[in-house]
């Protein structure tokens, strides 16, 4: 297999197709024609940052806050999911409060009812907390670093520092968890070789997967007016990331499908994804979870199937959570990406 390069992340027509193609046949070598399902539900739309490119900031006075009830949570993943779903996310802004009152009580619940696989997406949280959520049954820890350098982290008012995220997710994996994270492509102001910079630093990491997100503006946001990112890029980016590491998880990220409806997101499905998450969230809430913009395209569970379907890919019958519980007993080494 020939390696990734950094010219490949601007790659078009045939070199693109090529691309995408050797992303695609390593992730079928790994897993077979199947993706992960994953149900995503967002908990709680308040948060204590002010990053520039999210709709959710602290600062956005126009948005309705809002935290959904452990009870109705439980019912809607006990008696109404999905029967592909085999793991289940909760996310939120970064609320320590949603977290002791609906994460780690719905967590429980979960845990000594079902067999799904669970994961959180919370932000960066204080050591303890992140002892409870493992106790409470979650497995694995989404956290993203979302750019790959100190000063661009600090100038788009990411949480914390840079170095402080970092720490997060070394300290979450030397603790147990399995760790994905995570970078926005495309972000104005940035690099040529951002995205290229991006995975390199990705690939140091102790991490079992990384998603790529292309930028879209965001509602009331110092980013508003910048330009979305590139389809192309976002998607040569996943495609590199697979090539690098052929043993991770690679999201299809919802937005893939933002601007063009699904071909976007199937366009994501050839390139070596192995994961596609269907969001749960209750509409009335869901609406007020603004990561980019109110008219976000929802993946329910007839968009995903008829995409995979399309693409001639199953869901898996095996869980993310379980694949990596057995990943991580067997030790597969994976190959690095050169630099």
């Amino acid at each position: 297999m020939s390696p990734v390069r950094p010219t490949d992340l601007a790659a078009t027509g045939r070199e693109q197709l090529e691309l995408h193609e050797r992303a695609a046949a390593v992730a079928a070598s790994r897993f077979g024609r199947r993706v992960f399902i994953r149900a995503v539900v967002e908990v709680s739309n308040h948060c204590r940052e002010s990053c520039d490119y999210c709709g959710m900031r602290r600062e956005n006075r126009a948005v309705t806050r809002y935290r959904a009830s452990v009870e109705s949570l439980a019912e809607l993943l006990l008696e109404h999911r999905p029967a592909s779903v085999t793991d289940v996310m909760l996310q939120s802004g970064e609320d320590p409060r949603a977290v002791a009152e609906v994460v780690l009580p719905l967590l429980k619940v979960l845990k000594r009812e079902t067999t799904l696989g669970l994961s959180v997406c919370l932000g960066t949280l204080d050591t303890r907390v992140y002892a409870e959520l493992r106790a409470a049954g979650a497995e694995v820890y989404l956290m993203k670093f979302e750019v790959p350098n100190a000063d661009r982290y600090e100038f788009l008012r990411a949480p914390g520092s840079f170095e402080e995220r970092l720490s997060h997710l070394r300290h979450l994996a030397d603790t147990g968890w399995s760790v994905t994270s995570g970078f926005i492509a495309g972000l104005p102001g940035a690099s040529a070789g951002e995205s290229w910079e991006a995975i390199q630093l990705a690939r140091t990491l102790p991490l079992a997967g990384c998603s790529v997100s292309p930028f879209i503006p965001g509602e009331s946001t110092p980013l508003h007016q910048g330009p979305p990112a590139s389809l192309d890029l976002t998607l040569n980016c996943m495609a590199a990331l697979r090539l690098a590491r052929p043993d991770w998880i690679v999201p299809a990220v919802s937005a893939l499908g933002l601007r063009d409806n699904l071909e976007g997101y199937r366009r994501g499905l050839r390139c070596g994804a192995n994961l596609a998450t269907i969001n749960l969230t209750p509409p009335h809430w869901r609406e007020h979870y603004l990561l980019y913009r109110r008219d976000r395209i929802i993946m329910d569970e007839q968009r995903i199937l008829r995409a995979l379907e399309a693409e001639g890919i199953e869901p898996s019958p095996i869980g993310m959570v379980q694949h990596l519980r057995e990943r991580h007993s067997n030790a597969v080494e994976a190959p690095c990406l050169p630099a």
